[in-house]
């Protein structure tokens, strides 16, 4: 069985950097054995390769009910469609714990990914698990979730994670 990886903490370079698609080969299932684990062991929503230090196009996100883990590997992820409803909602980061703010997501995304085989795939997710996959793949994209708060809201936060840190 693969081990749960270390965490990357805020504000590691890493989190700024973009995975770019890439096929699936065995090395980016490894990546993807490693986040499956350390997901797990964490109990997160959702993770970025980025959060165990690999810039690979990989999230894994949990579709299923909130007090459930049903987790799924997403490798090379593209969000195709947004539905025009926004929702605000509470939002963190294994990076950054204790954080948590509110951020705007569509409340329900069409995307498509590859498979561990390579497989292209599509699905449709709705509400949490939406805004969990929008996350984290923001996320694979380079994009923290601090990153779409305004400069006083995001001040805030950094400064109630210092201040939590010490």
């Amino acid at each position: 069985m693969t081990r749960p990886a270390p965490i990357l903490a805020y504000p590691d370079p890493l989190f700024s950097r973009r995975a770019e698609p890439r096929p699936v080969d065995a090395a980016m299932q490894d990546v993807g054995a490693a986040l499956l684990a350390t997901a797990s062991h964490h109990k997160a929503y959702g993770q970025a390769a980025t959060h165990i230090g690999a810039i690979e196009p990989l999230v894994v996100v949990s579709v299923g009910p909130l007090d459930q883990r049903d987790y799924r590997l997403l490798f090379n992820p593209e969000i195709v469609s947004f539905s025009a409803i926004l929702a605000a909602g509470p939002e963190g980061s294994v990076a950054m714990p204790g954080i948590e703010v509110d951020i705007q997501r569509a409340t329900s995304i069409d995307l498509v990914f590859d498979d561990a085989d390579g497989t292209r795939q599509a699905m449709t997710l709705e509400g949490f698990p939406a805004r969990v996959a929008q996350h984290e793949i923001d996320q694979m994209n380079g994009v923290f979730f601090l990153d779409r708060l305004s400069r006083l809201k995001r001040d805030a936060a950094l400064r109630r994670f210092r201040k939590l840190s010490r």
